[in-house]
């Protein structure tokens, strides 16, 4: 008797209802995808820190240029994940303005850590 694979189904099962949790103190460091995506006109921008250290989130659009910056400060460790903790962006750039619908990317730094993710403004 042999096992067929199926591969992977075509749809994603989604929990529902469930929120993360941890359990103990955060390990590493990581920028986590932000929510929801794509947005319009807002987004957060969770992330873990493993220990304290100066923190700044900068999104640049796809021509390289930084066109947001939030300096957090120093940040406690743990986790920011919430829409309560995580960082947030209102789709302004540094003049106020509205950006256009497209692709950016967001980077944190937090001490020798720097991550960067991709995000999707849908108007």
């Amino acid at each position: 008797d042999s096992v067929e694979d199926f591969g992977t189904p075509p749809y994603a099962v989604e929990p529902f209802g469930l929120r993360v949790t941890t359990l103990g103190q955060v390990k590493h460091t990581a920028l986590l995808q932000n929510f929801p995506n794509p947005f319009n006109p807002e987004t957060w921008l969770p992330y873990r820190l493993a220990a304290d250290a100066p923190a700044a989130l900068r999104i640049y659009n796809v021509q390289g240029e930084q066109i947001w910056e939030l300096n957090l400060g120093t940040q406690k460790a743990g986790s920011y994940l919430t829409r309560e903790t995580a960082a947030y962006w209102d789709g302004r750039d540094l003049f106020g303005e509205a950006v256009s619908s497209g692709l950016y990317v967001y980077t944190l730094e937090a001490g020798p850590f720097q991550a960067t993710r991709r995000m999707v403004i849908v108007k």
